[in-house]
């Protein structure tokens, strides 16, 4: 506790506490709407129940023991209360970002591919690097399309892996 003197609304709210612990003793009232209260008053002092509560899960560390993991883990639980509600909503993020970045992955592939196999025009293909014959040679711009290319294929690899991690 602190050593200063409670203020009016600390007095307050101590004594509505005071009247709930009473009435939850003292009255016949069910499981589930003590839950519905709890959830109500863990809202009111934790108003985002974001994706923030599942920032703290993927800390568990998978090097520990299995001990370990089960005491940080119900560490965690008893932190962050999670109900099936949040977590399907917080799957089907993770879902969307996945099918987005896969999106993402594969117009870049095609981009790119687009641009080595489609004919620009001589304005549009800057600097000759290497020539093949006198008209032909692999272009700058056929370097930054390369690099487009890849750039996809790491994204899309990259979306594979972390949807079969999670």
């Amino acid at each position: 506790m602190k050593n200063k003197l409670p203020n009016n609304d600390e007095v307050l709210l101590d004594t509505k506490v005071d009247e709930l612990v009473l009435l939850l003793k003292k009255g016949n009232i069910d499981k589930e709407y003590i839950r519905a209260i709890q959830q109500k008053i863990n809202n009111a002092i934790e108003p985002n129940p974001s994706p923030q509560k599942f920032d703290a899960f993927s800390e568990v560390d998978e090097d520990q023991s299995r001990l370990d993991m089960v005491n940080n883990l119900e560490f965690l639980l008893a932190q962050h209360p999670v109900d099936s509600r949040q977590a399907k909503k917080h799957r089907l993020q993770e879902k969307l970002k996945h099918a987005v970045l896969i999106g993402i992955a594969i117009t870049m592939i095609v981009l790119g591919l687009a641009m080595i196999i489609m004919p620009a025009p001589p304005y549009f293909e800057m600097f000759t690097i290497f020539y093949f014959t006198k008209d032909d040679g692999i272009t700058l711009m056929d370097v930054i399309s390369v690099l487009i290319v890849l750039t996809g294929v790491y994204l899309f690899i990259n979306a594979l892996l972390r949807k079969s991690n999670s």
